[in-house]
């Protein structure tokens, strides 16, 4: 397997995740009401496995080794991924700040919830489709075995080091607790 797809099979998680923020935005949209605890537990997935042990990944590992095969960073694809995950990042600030009013009964919540929600999950949808079909065919053509082996090597210990024995298992179990709570 080469790291690029590990890569895309954690796109595949996340994708279960921006689905339940869109149904919770709809249902928020149409007046219903969400579990209260639906977008914190949506955002500890995010930080935790989206942000942390994906996006970790990518910054700490594949971009670098990117950059060493002549893939630019600054007005490259590099610089565009690294750009949308600080989009990313500050949409889920809003999101989750904006989860702690809705938590608190405040009627303006609900609009910044939705647009908070919405807007990570465009952005992410986006950003995957980008790095699927672009980033990663690029970096599949540039890197060798060797690096693609040396890839999994680190995505491992990051798994292991700093997410943390039964980390992942715990956010593929959370994506499915989400589900539930929009289905």
């Amino acid at each position: 397997m080469k790291a690029t797809e590990v890569l895309k099979e954690e796109h595949r998680v996340i994708e279960r995740v921006l689905a339940v923020l869109e149904r919770a935005a709809a249902r928020l949209e149409q007046g219903e009401l969400v579990p209260e605890d639906l977008f914190p537990k949506a955002v500890e997935f995010i930080r935790g496995f989206a942000d942390r042990c994906h996006h970790g990944k990518e910054e700490g590992s594949l971009f670098p080794l990117l950059e060493r095969q002549g893939i630019p960073r600054e007005g490259g694809p590099v610089g565009v991924m690294l750009s949308e995950h600080e989009d990313g990042r500050r949409w889920v600030r809003l999101m989750e700040e904006a989860g702690i009013r809705y938590r608190q009964g405040e009627a303006e919540a609900r609009r910044d919830l939705i647009e908070a929600a919405r807007g990570y999950s465009e952005l992410l949808r986006e950003h995957i489709d980008k790095e699927d079909h672009v980033l990663f065919v690029m970096a599949d053509q540039v890197l060798t075995e060797t690096d693609q082996t040396e890839l999994l090597k680190r995505f491992e210990g990051i798994e292991k080091e700093e997410m943390g024995e039964g980390a992942h298992a715990h956010f593929v179990h959370l994506t499915e607790e989400l589900k539930k709570m929009v289905a």
